[in-house]
């Protein structure tokens, strides 16, 4: 039974202000600010251990626009706090207040730890009695809930700037903050922290890319039932602190420092020339549906921060799930916009990051249940003068809504449709060739009617949430028995394909092909218009051992294993020349879409598609595997002059001699076959090889060819 909740402390107060929310240092104490609209009394307890009792429980008098606030002389940086909040206990109609809980400030930018929900103590209400009238649950959670941390926004940036990198000239890197760092292999002063990754930027520098999207790196809650079977929640997105940076990746050193160890990477990255994109999960929160623990938003103002729903009337007992997490935030709510927005802008403008990937983005753009591109969500980002100048990445999907290319002009999205083609036609299904046309110059059929370039396509082949580029060509089927769950969760259409054997083998012809066909993804990938994304690892062939959602897993199965960097030397090789090549010749980089109607002053369109005797590619043929296409580089002025590049992707099982156009006073060469061995796949610039003879190649089965005429 939790103490009564009253006034207890000899601390000077004054009313403070109603802005800004959260906890701000003042030049002779903290003003701290909450919004809650529903509450009838709210409390702020201040500690000084976090599982300590409180030393001072001040109850705000103040409030101004539903936002409760009180000045604190006297309280410094470091200082561990929380609130309780009383009110109306009725689920039924919404109402979840519950005195007894301690719970975290929705904008604290950092908090002491992870939360634990020891027996359950986090519940507001009995678990045991799910269908019946809920009780509160009177169990006073302040000893196991983590603290909100007084933090100051103070740093030294040495006057860092941000490398704003045009989107046709970024390559996205999509990493995880800890995972990148914590295997041993890495050897890293620091593993699986802010710090570690830093160490690892000369690596990322010499790939050749020039952003990293991190998956979240917000303060995340690890579900109960993740714990009961001894796994965690490894990728983040159980989202609890929307200001605060994960502190498991901090060093722990002092409390928050994991705010400074946080911007400190970020600098260092900047000083490299590389951005910082964050994965951010707004579409839900770590706090799940009715049976979930109440750790901020459903104690403070629940009928506000979700979308809920009932039976026979009453409204608010269950929460939409239009994301599978349980709950979903409720967008269309004005304070939730500005929660939302305030934790955006406090990310670019005291971080310093660059840009955001919205997961389940197009739970964003819900109003009354449907998808809108001109939800009120959208129209307050595009106006507001921060966020409108960084870049915006949306996920577009949720459970119930797929709507790849519907986005507002302003966002980027991934592309699920290049990931799909992409990896079809490259295993070997048929009848790809014309959605493998619109993939690779752009995606115009989906981007090319609403004022967006190429560049708002993010085209991936692999990402965190699926196989890894190894287990791709690896294995044909799922592996996921390591999440105890008897390999019934990820998905089950992968198009994957294991090239004869599923999972690890020796013979060598099986390990070739799995060489070659990465080798065409990365060709396929860096060499089409769009936004080119990696995900980390897939150049040196980092495996999960055929996982194909490998969420929980906090250990060797997710880590990246650096020694791979140097077996698969060849591959990281051809990775990197890859990316060079990308940098090197505008024309793959290309403002415009490439239409085939567009020419200079030499006549010649940007693209021209050819078949195998330079005929009309077989577009519609359900058997053709193999398509080629010239692109006119002199389409993108630079200091190279003209040239001309000409692409043959073929998926086919058998090889075939290709014709290959004529050119007037300029020779054909060799750049890229990836049937090659290493060494010959990949030729560096100077070093190309004249074929001979001119007229055609000899492309052999399942491989890419590039070739260079200037």
């Amino acid at each position: 039974m939790a103490a009564p909740l009253s006034h207890s402390t000899n601390r000077k107060l004054s009313p403070g202000k109603f802005y800004p929310l959260g906890a701000t240092l003042r030049e002779n104490g903290v003003n701290f600010a909450l919004f809650s609209q529903d509450a009838r009394e709210v409390f702020l307890l201040l500690f000084d251990s976090p599982d300590g009792d409180p030393t001072d429980i001040i109850k705000i008098e103040n409030r101004d626009r539903f936002i409760w606030h009180v000045h604190v002389h006297g309280v410094k940086e470091g200082q561990l706090y929380g609130y309780k909040v009383r009110g109306e206990f009725n689920p039924g109609w919404g109402f979840r207040f519950n005195e007894n809980k301690l719970l975290l400030d929705p904008y604290a930018k950092a908090v002491s730890g992870k939360c634990r929900n020891d027996d359950n103590l986090l519940l507001a209400y009995d678990p045991n009695a799910p269908g019946k009238d809920l009780t509160m649950d009177t169990r006073d959670s302040a000893r196991v809930m983590a603290k909100s941390i007084v933090v100051s926004d103070d740093f030294d940036w040495q006057g860092d700037r941000q490398p704003d990198v045009p989107l046709d000239n970024l390559i996205i890197y999509e990493a995880h903050a800890k995972g990148f760092t914590a295997h041993t292999s890495s050897r890293v002063k620091n593993p699986g922290t802010y710090l570690g990754f830093i160490e690892k930027i000369p690596y990322l520098k010499d790939l050749g890319i020039n952003a990293v999207e991190l998956l979240p790196v917000h303060e995340y809650y690890v579900e109960d039932f993740l714990i009961q079977k001894g796994l965690t929640n490894y990728w983040g997105y159980n989202t609890i602190g929307f200001f605060a940076p994960e502190s498991s990746y901090g060093t722990g050193s002092s409390p928050g420092c994991q705010v400074r160890e946080f911007k400190t990477m970020v600098r260092e990255l900047h000083r490299a020339g590389i951005e910082v994109i964050l994965d951010v999960v707004y579409n839900h929160t770590a706090e799940g549906n009715e049976m979930g623990p109440t750790i901020s938003f459903k104690g403070i103002d629940n009928r506000n921060y979700y979308v809920l729903t009932g039976v026979h009337g009453a409204p608010g007992r269950y929460y939409m799930n239009y994301t599978g997490c349980g709950n979903s935030m409720n967008l269309a709510s004005m304070p939730v916009i500005r929660f939302v927005l305030d934790s955006l802008r406090y990310w670019v403008e005291v971080m310093h990051v660059d840009g955001f990937r919205f997961d389940l983005a197009s739970v964003l753009g819900r109003e009354e249940g449907f998808f809108r591109a001109g939800a009120s969500f959208f129209d307050a980002v595009s106006q507001d003068p921060v966020l409108n100048r960084v870049k915006l990445i949306a996920e577009p999907w949720d459970i119930g809504t797929y709507q790849v290319g519907n986005f507002p002009v302003d966002w980027s999205e991934w592309n699920g449709r290049f990931r799909d083609t992409v990896r079809k036609f490259v295993k070997g299904d048929a009848g790809q060739l014309r959605e493998l046309g619109w993939r690779i110059t752009g995606s115009a059929d989906m981007y090319g009617d609403d004022g967006r370039t190429a560049y708002n396509s993010v085209n991936f082949v692999t990402c965190h949430d699926g196989f890894t580029m190894n287990d791709l060509v690896s294995y044909n089927a799922k592996h996921n028995e390591a999440n105890l769950e008897n390999n019934s969760d990820g998905s089950n259409d992968n198009n994957s394909w294991n090239c004869g054997w599923e999972g690890e083998t020796d013979n060598p012809d099986i390990i070739a092909l799995r060489r070659r066909q990465a080798k065409n993804f990365f060709c396929h990938l860096l060499f089409s218009q769009g936004t080119p994304m990696l995900l980390g690892g897939d150049e040196f062939m980092r495996t999960q051992k055929g996982s194909n959602n490998a969420y929980c897993q906090d250990n060797d199965i997710s880590w990246y294993n650096w020694d791979l960097a140097e077996r698969n030397g060849d591959i990281l090789n051809f990775a990197k020349k890859a990316i060079a090549f990308r940098h090197r010749y505008p024309i793959l980089r290309s403002r415009k879409y490439l239409s085939g109607t567009d020419s200079d002053t030499d006549g010649m369109p940007d693209i021209s598609w050819f078949g195998v005797n330079l005929d009309r590619p077989g577009w519609d043929d359900p058997e053709a595997r193999i398509i080629c296409y010239l692109l006119d580089g002199g389409e993108v002025k630079s200091d190279l002059g003209d040239y001309l590049l000409f692409f043959i992707l073929n998926a086919d099982y058998n090889s075939h001699s290709v014709m290959v156009p004529r050119v007037t006073g300029r020779d054909w060469k060799r750049v890229v076959d990836t049937s090659l061995k290493a060494g010959a796949d990949f030729l560096d610039p100077g070093s190309e090889v004249r074929i001979d003879p001119q007229d055609h190649y000899i492309v052999n089965a399942r491989s890419t060819v590039v070739l260079l005429a200037k």
